[in-house]
């Protein structure tokens, strides 16, 4: 096996924070050799060593353990509540950065406005960007996509 590039991956903090898509594809399309294939690349390429799993479920959390991977498993429902669920994994995410060593994936079923959403809010609530607005532009530019009103609800709690 010489590993497989998860889908959707992408640095958003180079060499430290990066997303994608569920490891081994989401729904009818997870395969467990995916999976197996897209874990070898993130520790032997990407260099990855810490995951934020913000599936409903527990899924991949045996495999990702059993690869070597400090794991972090913050559930999303589909309905979210911002007030609470947003700081939850803005600290989540703080505390999986906190090693200084730490290389971080974090990832859902797939990389949508509610994750677009939470990485511009950390990118406020570290305040590596003090402006909502460029917080907004720079995850936009990274991820290739525009944020809609969900995502920017999630960036006003980190501004509070």
């Amino acid at each position: 096996m010489t590993g497989l590039k998860p889908r959707d991956f992408v640095w958003v903090i180079a060499g430290r924070l990066a997303v994608s898509q569920r490891i081994g594809g989401y729904g009818f399309q997870h395969r467990r050799v995916r999976r197996e294939e897209e874990i070898i690349w993130l520790r032997d390429n990407a260099k990855i060593n810490t995951l934020v799993s913000l599936l409903t479920g527990n899924q991949n959390i045996s495999a990702y353990e059993e690869a070597g991977f400090a794991v972090t498993h913050e559930p999303l429902a589909t309905e979210l509540k911002v007030a609470s669920d947003v700081p939850r994994v803005l600290k989540a995410i703080s505390a999986a950065l906190a090693p200084s060593n730490a290389v971080v994936l974090i990832h859902r079923d797939l990389v949508d406005e509610t994750l677009a959403g939470l990485l511009a809010a950390y990118l406020i609530s570290s305040g590596m960007v003090g402006d909502p607005i460029k917080a907004a532009a720079v995850i936009q530019e990274i991820l290739g996509r525009p944020l809609g009103p969900e995502a920017r609800t999630m960036m006003s709690v980190a501004v509070r």
